[in-house]
Formats: C-alpha cells, structure tokens, sequence
C-alpha cells in the first residue's frame, strides 16, 4: 500500500491539522474516532460506484466481509447509531482513510464535520458550508471557487417530470458521471436481454427475489458483483421490473431535452434558481416538490447570505451531481481559484441514518476535507513556522 513520504504531514502541517480539530471542538462539534476496520455490507449497499470499486477489503477469522474505511460519513454515523440512536449531535473527525485514487497515496488523512439531527435544514447547509470555508483559510486556504448543487432540486425536477424510477436513477448516474443522456433514453431496448427474467419477478415479495439472488451467487461462489452485494442486485433487478411493468426505463424525448437545459443551468444562486423557475413555467410544470425545493434553495441562499458568505461568487451548477447514492438534497465542492481537484467536499444525507438502522429519521449534513490537497499550494499564511508540509 502507498503512503504518504515521510510517515505523513510535516511539523508544519500537523499543526494546522490541529488548528483546524480545535476549531471545529469550538463550534461545538465533538470528535470522532471510528474504528477503522468497518463491516463492508453498508459501503457496498449505500456508497456510489466510485468508493465501491475504490475500497481495501478484507476478512475476519469468522469470515465475515470487512473494509479499510475509505471515508468518514458511514463510519461515523454508525458509531452515532451504536452510542446515541435516535439522538442529535455534531461531530468532528481527523484520521486516515484507504482508497484507490489514481495518481495519489491509498491511504491518506482526511478531516471533517457531520452534523446529524438539526431540523433547521437551510441554516445546517449554511453552516457546514461556512464552517469548511473556514477551515480552509485555517489551511491557508482563502483564494477558493466554490461550486453548488442540489440533489433534492434535481430528485424534484425529474418527479416533476414524471420520469420512471429506474430512467430516473440511470439519468442522476449519468449526470453525475457527466455522461450523455443517451444511454438513458435508449436504455429500454439494453433490458431485452433480462426480460423473461424481469417478467417473472415482476409483483414479487423482495425478500424472496433477494433470497433467490444470493443463492445464485452462492451457487456460483460469488459473494459481490461490480462492487454490489447480493441485496443490492436483488434490488435493481426488483425496480427494473417495476420499470418494465409501468412503461419501461427509457426518457422520452420532451424530458430529455428540458433535463439537458435544467444541467445547463449555471450562475450565482439566485440567478441559478431564477432560471430554474422559469424554466418550470415554460414547460407548464406545477409540482408541489418542485416548489418546496426551491423554496429551500432559497432559504438556504438567505442563511449564507446572513453568515456573511459571498454568495455572488459562488456557482450553482445543475448538473453538478454526486456520485455516493446516499447525498439527498444540497452539496457542494471547494476547489482552487483555477479549478483542479476537490479540496472540500460535502453535502446532505438525509435519508442515511435510516438506512443504517435508526428508529426515526435523522436529517444530516456534513463535508470532508482532503488535507494533502490542501497542503499543496497553500500560502503558509497560518503557520508560525515558516515552512510548508506537503503530503505527497
């Protein structure tokens, strides 16, 4: 496994890892440590499929399937879930994570927020948002382009539409890949190859479709498929029946073209839900979820607005989308002034904690930092040392 040169961060970095520690404890976000061996089953059923092909897995004496974590969201909602189930809380965290990322370490440290059980949705996004900005300047940091999105807008957009679940999930895929949407229109005729399959599992109990998937697998001496359990195959196999049932999985060519200008939509936030708007009245939709989404798009501008966050220079992207299945409503990505790789990123995960095992619904939000990529260019102008640590 690479690592980073020289055992890790410098003297001069390690100190902003703790400066940056100490000022999330300040605002009330409370450290985290989760174990870094993680059963594998909920990154396999809940991330996308970048971590899922990314991640170190291993085995326990019982054989049961585990991972290195290859992030921090999962790892820490789960330890919420086995210590305050059903609780609120802030947490902070600072560690190493494993991943295969071409061109850097597979293990590198990451640090980050989650904040699990605020109801004030708007004023929570604004938050993380301000509280990352902040920890970038910690970083030295300041001179930064920050990119918006929402998937809860989008999620609504498309319901506005009307767009069949499985045309919906292959269309949020594509976007975010950032691939055309022709493989979602022309995905109907790709299913006549499963189509005896999916005729007969059509109205079926899921738990027996899953049941009759892993022994399958277990036949074959198969325990995951690209990355997916047993469960999650049982899954899409149940929802591209559905689709085949309820008129298929494909976009029809009126969807397409709007779904392209609602991705193309680019500007300030308010310009950005300003031209979503009129985009909804030309093509005569009237959705309630529509509506609320914007509403709390709007609302969420506002609270920025009110952290003194410059939000005329921030850009909302429509078709900016996360790849991780379990981002539900606003994200963001931090970069430098010229753009390049992600020094912060984050988002909402509402439904996450319910997915984990909670008895009642969490919302959450939080974001990661990737400290090596902030090191990298850094102006030094929060050291005391004069010196610049580099984590190759």
């Amino acid at each position: 496994m690479t690592r980073p040169e020289a055992g890790g961060p410098s003297g001069a970095e390690a100190l902003r890892h703790v400066r940056l520690s100490a000022h999330f404890s300040a605002c009330g976000y409370v450290p985290a440590s989760p174990p870094v061996l993680q059963p594998v089953e909920p990154f396999l059923e809940l991330s996308g499929e970048d971590i899922r092909r990314r991640i170190f897995v291993t085995q326990d004496a019982n054989g049961a399937e585990l991972c290195l974590r290859p992030e921090f969201t999962i790892p820490v909602c789960r330890l919420h879930q086995a210590t305050r189930p059903g609780e609120s809380a802030d947490y902070s965290y600072l560690g190493p994570v494993f991943r295969l990322v071409a061109g850097e370490p597979d293990e590198f440290v990451q640090g980050g927020i989650e904040s699990i059980g605020r109801t004030d949705t708007p004023a929570a996004d604004a938050e993380v948002l301000g509280l990352a900005l902040e920890g970038l300047a910690l970083l030295g940091r300041s001179d930064v382009t920050v990119r918006l999105g929402d998937m809860g807008l989008t999620h609504a957009f498309l319901d506005a539409l009307h767009v069949p679940p499985v045309a919906k999930r292959r269309t949020l895929r594509a976007i975010a890949a950032g691939r055309s949407l022709d493989e979602v229109a022309n995905s109907v005729q790709a299913e006549d190859r499963h189509a005896g399959l999916l005729a007969a599992i059509q109205g079926q109990d899921a738990g027996a479709v899953r049941a009759f998937v892993e022994d399958v697998l277990s036949i074959a001496g198969i325990s995951q498929v690209g990355g997916r359990s047993a469960g999650a195959i049982a899954e899409r196999f149940l929802a591209k029946a559905s689709a085949q049932a309820h008129g298929g999985a494909g976009l029809n060519a009126t969807n397409r073209e709007l779904i392209e200008r609602y991705c193309a939509i680019s500007g300030d936030p308010d310009a950005a839900v300003a031209a979503v708007r009129a985009l909804a009245r030309e093509a005569g939709l009237t959705h309630d979820g529509l509506e609320a989404a914007l509403a709390l798009f709007e609302e969420r501008t506002g609270f920025m607005a009110a952290r003194g966050l410059p939000v005329e220079r921030f850009r909302f992207n429509g078709g900016f989308a996360r790849n991780l299945d379990y981002y539900t409503g606003f994200i963001f990505e931090v970069t430098g002034p010229q753009g390049g790789p992600t020094l912060v990123g984050g988002g909402r995960y509402d439904g996450l904690l319910q997915q984990l095992g909670s008895p009642v619904p969490l919302p959450a939000v939080g974001c990661a930092f990737w400290l090596s990529r902030c090191a990298q260019g850094s102006t030094g102008e929060n050291d005391t040392s004069g010196s610049e640590g580099v984590v190759a």
